[in-house]
């Protein structure tokens, strides 16, 4: 790899400039994010069930204690034998946050399509801790469009990121953000999708200030589930999954 090389004082030169720029990135990311929570609310009547470790839950339920709710739709569909790996990749990145985010009045929840007991042994093969519950006979993931509903699969054109799409569709990766005031209502202020959730991966960012950057030709094509990396051994029986591109482009 080779790259220009110059004198201290001409490399400082050159860093003072960026960093200018990086403070004028910060100040604007720091407005778009403060114009983010100023988005306008929608009451959510609808009662959507869940099914977590003890049984049936309610949307109400995924909060605990807490005032504010933040779900990650995990691409894990019915049938499947194992997540999307770009979701998982994310996914590593949870339990960290949550030693912090759950004493800071925010719950953060993974929902997946697939029935609750179909994802429970790629939970414990990844060693995850964080709230993971099915979507399994509900609309929430239609309502949300990170999964067609029955009628765009039948129409052949579906909703995702804002944005109509031609073809049946399938499982895809966002956030939705939540509110419950005191009264219990709940309101959804807030999804993201496709790279609206790149910021939350942290590898990422630590790639990002690193000469090679994040090295790769299509989206997280060097990535994958992080028990499948050469230094350590695949599950056993599991067969090479697709590279994260392929369902998290």
């Amino acid at each position: 790899m080779q790259h220009q090389v110059v004198s201290r004082e001409d490399w400082l030169l050159a860093r003072k400039a960026h960093l200018a720029r990086e403070k004028a990135f910060t100040r604007q990311r720091d407005a778009l994010s403060a114009e983010r929570r100023a988005l306008p609310w929608v009451k959510v009547d609808k009662d959507y069930a869940f099914e977590g470790r003890d049984g049936r839950l309610t949307l109400a339920d995924l909060f605990g204690a807490n005032s504010q709710l933040l779900i990650y739709h995990f691409m894990f569909g019915p049938g499947w034998t194992e997540g999307c790996p770009g979701c998982s990749f994310l996914a590593d990145h949870f339990d960290g946050a949550n030693l912090h985010l759950k004493h800071h009045d925010v719950s953060l929840v993974a929902v997946s399509r697939a029935p609750y007991a179909e994802f429970q042994p790629f939970r414990k093969r990844m060693g995850w801790d964080f709230a993971w519950v099915s979507s399994a006979g509900s609309d929430f993931n239609d309502d949300f469009h990170v999964s067609p509903s029955p009628a765009e699969r039948a129409a052949g054109r579906y909703e995702y990121n804002y944005e109509m799409h031609d073809g049946e569709g399938g499982e895809m990766p966002g956030f939705s953000v939540f509110y419950r005031n005191e009264a219990g209502e709940i309101f959804h202020t807030y999804s993201t999708y496709a790279r609206g959730g790149d910021l939350l991966i942290g590898a990422n960012n630590f790639l990002d200030m690193m000469p090679k950057g994040r090295n790769e030709t299509t989206i997280m094509d060097w990535m994958r589930h992080h028990d499948r990396y050469e230094d350590k051994p695949a599950a056993k029986g599991a067969s090479e999954p697709a590279p994260a591109s392929a369902c998290c482009g």
